[in-house]
């Protein structure tokens, strides 16, 4: 290949924040090896349209890039390459395990040119579920210049009935406490404000580890440790698995944001059990109530799934209940999806898929309402926000605040506000 016609690798990333994590680490490791003209798409396998969409981009980027490799990994890769392998478009198909080692990267780097695929395989899909490990030292996070992402967990030991994601990542396993807490050492000493924990299963983090610690302790552990960083944020947590240090940490760490994003997924006790949750609605419902009196400014979001096989309106009814009961704000509304492969497929009593539609809807709705309501709250509070941009930051419960006045990007910035836009809170000059 013509030095002119060497390109540096193009990523694409579907689906989760983990993914996006992980492709940064990609960057770095294709970067290091030496890999060129090649494009790669990180995979999201969480709904059959997940996957639909996985194949549609590869379609995409094959007639955008005529003359690149194209190599295909990500939970969708992972969970059925035979589906990418089969495609034309598509040069090599690695796992998740493969794509975060050197080696792979090294190994394509050296077969790239006319004969890419060399003596290698084409799919390079290794078990999942025998990787027992996950490694903490990739990259140190990554984001805005404001905001970095810290992966300390990947995995799932459940096995919810409507779920593809365990075989997409494997058994749960933790970074260790120590590594995490040098991780972020070193991004508060780049001046990022703000850290956010990330992880398939956050709250299971530790089991896997001597001694089992829980999530709790790993915030407390950063909190005293790393004194000097403003922010620690959570992301998405099983409520029923939070323990008692991480509720300490919600009553008495200002640093710890008043934000989390809950894995609630129904709000009617049969369904739950059909899911095989671990929790019933009155769970969600007690700790969001706790966790809101040990801290009053506590705002929720919550992953919740409308058209479940088997709901009936009755049902879909408590759903629509718990976001009241919850008094959540931020919902994340899935219209169940049929995904090949787990239990809830094969559930003979689907929901019509017009009706699932409409529930979505439904819950959508319900859930513009709570954000409005939030919103109109926030009226003339006082608010310390992170700039994201210089005219758009975020409060403590991740609220979007517009500045008509431009701010140093990365700061923490002291404002009252003073009305809404849409969805953002406005602060006027």
């Amino acid at each position: 290949m013509s030095e002119s016609l060497k390109k540096p690798p193009q990523f694409t990333t579907l689906g989760c924040r983990l993914n996006a994590y992980e492709t940064e680490a990609m960057k770095e490791l294709s970067k290091d090896a030496g890999l060129e003209n090649a494009v790669i798409v990180n995979t999201c396998a969480v709904t059959a349209e997940a996957v639909r969409k996985a194949r549609q981009e590869i379609r995409k980027l094959r007639r955008e890039n005529p003359e690149a490799h194209i190599i295909v990994t990500g939970c969708a890769a992972q969970t059925e390459p035979e589906t990418f392998a089969k495609m034309d478009e598509v040069d090599r198909v690695i796992g998740n395990t493969e794509k975060m080692q050197a080696a792979t990267w090294a190994d394509m780097a050296q077969q790239q040119g006319p004969d890419f695929i060399g003596q290698t395989e084409k799919v390079q899909v290794d078990d999942i579920m025998s990787v027992t490990e996950t490694a903490g030292h990739l990259i140190d996070g990554f984001g805005t210049r404001s905001r970095a992402y810290v992966q300390v967990q990947n995995g799932c030991d459940h096995r919810c009935t409507f779920c593809i994601i365990p075989y997409g990542r494997g058994n749960s396993r933790s970074v260790p406490a120590g590594v995490v807490v040098d991780q972020i050492k070193r991004l508060v000493d780049k001046g990022y404000n703000e850290v956010v924990l990330t992880g398939v299963d956050l709250t299971s983090w530790g089991a896997d580890l001597p001694a089992e610690p829980k999530l709790g302790d790993l915030v407390m552990r950063i909190l005293r440790l790393v004194p000097d960083l403003p922010r620690l944020r959570i992301s998405s947590i099983d409520s029923i698995e939070v323990d008692e240090n991480l509720m300490m940490a919600i009553a008495t760490e200002p640093r710890l944001m008043p934000h989390l994003h809950l894995s609630l997924q129904h709000g009617d006790n049969m369904i739950l059990k059909r899911m095989a949750r671990r929790h019933l609605r009155e769970d969600a419902i007690q700790f969001a109530t706790e966790a809101r009196k040990l801290r009053p400014d506590m705002t929720f979001g919550a992953d919740i799934i409308a058209g479940f096989p088997t709901e009936t309106e009755g049902q879909f009814e408590n759903s629509l209940k718990l976001v009241e009961d919850c008094n959540l704000t931020w919902l994340h509304v899935f219209p169940y999806s049929k995904r090949e492969g787990t239990p809830a497929a094969r559930i003979p009593n689907q929901v019509n898929g017009t009706v699932i539609k409409e529930r979505a809807a439904r819950l959508r709705a319900v859930g513009e309402k709570q954000v409005a309501q939030h919103l109109a709250e926030q009226v003339g509070k006082p608010h310390r926000i992170l700039m994201e941009n210089a005219h758009m930051g975020r409060t403590e419960q991740f609220t979007e605040v517009h500045f008509e006045a431009a701010q140093p990007e990365g700061q923490i910035v002291s404002a009252t506000i003073s009305g809404v836009r849409g969805t953002q809170l406005l602060v006027k000059s």
